[in-house]
């Protein structure tokens, strides 16, 4: 289910307002981006369902007292999702970056197509253990949890050209890394990156 912001607002007006059935369209619109933002973050599946549940516990704790200011509302969501993944990681000692996202495989690839998956999976995870926590953090927000610059900025309490910043060198970074080349000549007509490996 894809909403957009007004409708995300109105639903939120609701349930301010004691609809607690426009909160489970709000859950259903949210909850997987949260959980894979979430296990992007964490060891164990589990700890990813239990702290996704947790945020939006603590979303519908908070609604009564939510107020727009301007800013999206899934950013205040994920702002509560980084905060929960914090405190996860200061209880438990075992919080992990992106490696367990990395290190899920395809379910029926292959011998070969398994062998040359592993190996992507495992060179993208050693490239991103090179990245700082900020980056390796807008990295998960933008891509693992799909959100926008402006709703990661809020998460981060950041400036939205600060996470674009930042973006802009972990992907970089990650191209370094993977010696993966981009020229004009072989883009594509998408316009996106020529992913050969030098």
């Amino acid at each position: 289910m894809t909403l957009d912001d007004a409708t995300i607002e109105r639903l939120v007006g609701a349930v301010q307002a004691g609809d607690i059935e426009a909160f489970g369209e709000i859950f259903d619109h949210y909850s997987e981006p949260v959980y894979r933002y979430i296990a992007a973050r964490v060891h164990r599946p589990s700890d990813a369902e239990d702290l996704t549940q947790l945020v939006f516990v603590k979303a519908l704790e908070a609604l009564p007292r939510y107020q727009s200011r301007g800013v999206p509302f899934g950013g205040w969501l994920f702002r509560l999702a980084r905060n929960a993944i914090i405190d996860h990681g200061r209880t438990r000692r075992d919080h992990a970056d992106l490696e367990a996202v990395v290190e899920q495989r395809s379910r029926d690839p292959g011998p070969e197509a398994s062998a040359i998956l592993n190996d992507d999976i495992d060179a993208v995870g050693r490239a991103l253990t090179q990245l700082t926590d900020e980056q390796r953090e807008t990295i998960a927000l933008r891509f693992f949890a799909g959100l926008s610059a402006r709703e990661a900025a809020e998460a981060m309490g950041k400036q939205e050209g600060t996470i674009r910043g930042l973006q802009f060198r972990a992907i970089a970074a990650l191209r370094r890394q993977l010696r993966i080349e981009e020229t004009d000549e072989t883009s594509g007509s998408d316009g996106g990156p020529d992913r050969r490996r030098r």
